[in-house]
């Protein structure tokens, strides 16, 4: 059920991708990162459960019982009480994602339900099985059809892709040349949809780890030292959406486009940094909600009411659409 190794310690250098990580875990943001191979996508990916809140019995519940209707609860076993962290291979079909057959198991999208689906080598994935993901990262949910009837499952996962800027990897490598044409560097990045980036809040670019990076004698942050942070945002958010009106939202990631403008206040010069930016960078309404998402993580991480201009400053910079379509 479960892949994961290793403490954020072990990650050298990528300090951008690492703040990604605890934004996602903070706010239930999905994460697309890109970068050569090497670069320490996977390990980043793998050490997201470590720093995510603990179960609450109700998602414990649920988990146990999406892993007994598909088989995979080990004998013996209670309440399953660690976050789920699947990993299909980038040949998994629509199906193995979705769900189906005769008894209409769960796939990779409800197994990962209260956890983490990571999908290494993103455009590897057949478009069809891609778009697989767009209900349960819209509606938390998918149903499987068949002849024989249908069946939905609950599927409220974190995605956490990762893919190379290009077919060999090394599109924009500072001392590695890139074989790829401009056209194909083009074709490999348009096999990730519009619609599917657009339900992506967190995108990093992550360059080659330096020698001195992967020798300073600097500790980095454990995953003990970030889920303090973690759980004293996810402990705000809590608080906030206790109130009525905010039935069903746990963290940030999930409010509505009516809850973001409740909740996400700005002092008046970040709501003149906004406005310059929708203007300038054509920004759809989508886009904008979240940004706001990922801004009111980021100010939560801070302690702080207001949405201040670092916060949007720095929601601004994690936008994937164009990181993956412009080069």
């Amino acid at each position: 059920m479960c892949i994961r190794d290793g403490d954020f310690a072990d990650v050298m250098g990528q300090p951008l991708a690492r703040r990604a990580m605890v934004l996602a875990a903070a706010g239930g943001h999905n994460v697309l990162l890109i970068g050569a191979p090497g670069t320490g996508k996977s390990m980043l990916a793998k050490r997201l459960p470590g720093i995510l809140p603990p179960l609450t019995r109700e998602e414990a519940v649920e988990t146990t019982k999406i892993y007994s209707i598909a088989g995979q609860l080990p004998k013996g076993r209670g309440l399953i009480s660690a976050r789920p962290f699947r990993s299909p291979h980038h040949s998994a079909s629509a199906a193995a994602l979705a769900g189906g057959g005769t008894t209409f198991r769960p796939g990779e999208c409800s197994l990962a339900d209260c956890g983490v689906l990571f999908l290494d080598e993103l455009p590897e994935f057949s478009r069809d099985s891609l778009e697989v993901l767009r209900q349960p990262l819209e509606d938390g949910q998918i149903t499987v059809s068949r002849a024989a009837g249908s069946a939905t499952y609950p599927s409220r996962f974190q995605l956490v892709a990762a893919m190379n800027p290009c077919k060999c990897g090394y599109y924009g490598h500072p001392t590695r040349p890139c074989t790829c044409s401009p056209s194909a560097v083009r074709q490999y990045r348009s096999r990730v949809s519009g619609p599917l980036l657009d339900r992506i809040d967190l995108c990093v670019e992550m360059d080659p780890v330096a020698f001195d990076e992967l020798h300073t004698s600097t500790p980095a942050e454990s995953s003990a030292d970030l889920r303090k942070q973690v759980l004293a945002a996810r402990a705000v958010q809590a608080k906030r959406y206790a109130a009525p009106g905010y039935e069903g939202v746990r963290c940030n990631a999930q409010l509505t486009a009516g809850q973001v403008r409740r909740v996400c206040r700005m002092t008046p010069a970040a709501e003149r940094l906004l406005r310059a930016s929708y203007d300038t960078l054509g920004l759809s309404a989508r886009a904008h909600d979240r940004i706001l998402r990922v801004a009111r993580t980021v100010a939560d991480l801070a302690g702080k009411q207001l949405l201040d201009e670092e916060a949007l400053l720095e929601a601004l910079q994690y936008r994937a659409q164009e990181k993956v379509e412009t080069f």
